[in-house]
C-alpha cells in the first residue's frame, strides 16, 4: 500500500504526540493507534505497527531499570515470569495475526473502552491494590495464581497493548508486591519480551506496515525526547484529564463507526 504525503505527515504526528504522552504520562496508544487507521493502514496491521513501534522504548525502559530487580530468585520466580511473558505474548500476537481486519475492526471499540477504563481508573486502582495488599511476597517462588495473571495480561498485551500496563500493576500488586520501584522494573522487564515477541512474530508474518514505522519511529522518539524535556513543566494532572478525554472521544468515534454508522 502506497501512502500520500498526508498520510505520512498524519503518521509522523501520531508518533510525536503518542512519544509525549507516553513520556508525561502514558497513554500515547490512544494517539498513535488511531493515526495508523485514519491514514488507511488495515486495523490488524496497524495494531502490529503500533507494537513494533514501542518495542525500542519498552526494551530501553527495561535495561534502565534492570537493577531494581536485584531482590527477585531468578530460577523460581523471575525466569517463570519471563516465561508467562513470552508464552503469552506469542499467543495473542498469534491471535492477532489469525483474526481478519473486519473481525478485530469490530473489537476496537471494545479494546479502547477497556483500555480507556483502566487508564480512567488507574488511580483509585493503585491505592485499593496498595492498601489490599500488605503482605510480603515471595520473591524465591511465584505462586501459579502469580503465573496465570501474567500469562493472561500478556496474551492481552501481544493482541492488544494499550492499558497492558495498568494490569501488569495491578497483577504484580494482587500477587503482593508493595515497592512501586520493584513493580515498575518487573512490569518493564514483561512489557519488553512481550513487546519482542510479538514484534518478531508481526515483522515474520509480514504483517508490519514498514514505511508507516519508518514514518512513526523518528516522530515517537521526537516526542519522547520533547516529554522528557516538558515533564517539569506541565502538570501531569492535566495531562492524565487530557489523555482520559481523548481515550474516552475515540472510544465513542469508534463505537459510532462501527455500529451506528
Amino acid at each position: 500500500m502506497n501512502l500520500e504525503l498526508w498520510q505520512l505527515g498524519l503518521i509522523l504526528l501520531g508518533g510525536v504526540a503518542g512519544g509525549l504522552l507516553n513520556a508525561l504520562a502514558g497513554g500515547g496508544t490512544f494517539l498513535s493507534f488511531p493515526a495508523l487507521l485514519l491514514a488507511g493502514i488495515g486495523p490488524v496491521s496497524a495494531n502490529a505497527t503500533n507494537a513494533v513501534a514501542l518495542w525500542p522504548a519498552s526494551l530501553s525502559t527495561a535495561w534502565a531499570l534492570r537493577h531494581n530487580l536485584r531482590s527477585l530468585n531468578w530460577r523460581r520466580y523471575l525466569r517463570p515470569l519471563l516465561l508467562a511473558a513470552a508464552s503469552g505474548g506469542l499467543l495473542g500476537g498469534v491471535l492477532l495475526l489469525l483474526i481478519s481486519d473486519q473481525a478485530f475492526y469490530q473489537l476496537i471499540p471494545w479494546l479502547l473502552l477497556l483500555a480507556t477504563l483502566l487508564f480512567t481508573a488507574s488511580g483509585r486502582i493503585a491505592n485499593l491494590l496498595q492498601r489490599w495488599s500488605q503482605r510480603q511476597p515471595d520473591l524465591q517462588r511465584l505462586s501459579r495464581r502469580g503465573w496465570l495473571g501474567q500469562w493472561l495480561v500478556s496474551v492481552y498485551g501481544g493482541f492488544f497493548g494499550a492499558g497492558m500496563g495498568i494490569l501488569m500493576i495491578a497483577s504484580l500488586a494482587i500477587s503482593g508486591h508493595t515497592r512501586m520501584q520493584e513493580i515498575n522494573a518487573i512490569k518493564s522487564l514483561l512489557s519488553s519480551v512481550i513487546y519482542s515477541v510479538a514484534a518478531i512474530t508481526f515483522m515474520l508474518a509480514g504483517a508490519v506496515h514498514w514505511l508507516a514505522l519508518l514514518c512513526m519511529l523518528p516522530g515517537s522518539l521526537l516526542g519522547g525526547y520533547c516529554g522528557g524535556l516538558l515533564a517539569r513543566r506541565i502538570s501531569n494532572r492535566a495531562l492524565r484529564v487530557l489523555v482520559i478525554l481523548v481515550g474516552w472521544l475515540l472510544t465513542l468515534f469508534y463505537f459510532w463507526q462501527v455500529y451506528v454508522d
